[in-house]
């Protein structure tokens, strides 16, 4: 069975922003999904935690990450020795000014061996308030992602109103090739 793990963003909860209209959206497709809360954001303890909840990925496994989620996804892809299904990442960065999250974008990781695992869709938007087109662009660059562009999206977050995302769903299917 397809199964998607859904990774919220920095200071984020499965039960917000777009995520549970996508869980409920995904399910109705019969994919398994999993909305882990995620711990305090350490690149350790989000890997760690996102290889528990994972267990074997394999081409059935695929991923959605929004912002810090995005980042995250591609450090745990980044350990992993077989291909997935494929990843959906919404205002996704690879650099960030917040000292609390320079860890994730500052260690070292391995862009090529995440593009060797995966397949990737980077939804981006015009307005977002804390991700620049720039840093968008930048990461959907290093990934040699399909990149989308969701005009007045802001952060894909409950703050800007957004709780649904069509894109992101039909990305997934696509991945999935339902």
């Amino acid at each position: 069975m397809k199964r998607v793990i859904l990774v919220h963003g920095w200071d984020g909860s499965p039960k917000r922003d777009f995520l549970p209209w996508l869980k409920e959206k995904l399910e109705e497709h019969h994919f398994r999904v999993f909305a882990p809360q995620m711990p305090e954001p350490t690149v350790a303890a989000w890997v760690a935690h996102l290889a528990k909840v994972v267990g074997k990925p394999d081409k059935n496994t695929f991923f959605v990450g929004h912002s810090l989620g995005c980042i995250a996804i591609a450090r745990y892809l980044a350990s992993l020795p077989s291909k997935v299904g494929g990843c959906v990442l919404v205002a996704g960065f690879s650099s960030t000014k917040e000292p609390e999250l320079k860890e994730f974008t500052t260690l070292p990781l391995d862009w090529e061996r995440v593009k060797a695992v995966s397949r990737f869709v980077a939804i981006s938007s015009d307005n977002d308030s804390e991700v620049t087109r720039k840093q968008s662009d930048d990461f959907a660059k290093k990934l040699n992602a399909h990149a989308i562009l969701e005009p007045g999206f802001g952060h894909f977050c409950d703050d800007d109103h957004i709780k649904e995302v069509p894109s992101v769903l039909n990305a997934v299917l696509e991945l999935a090739g339902d």
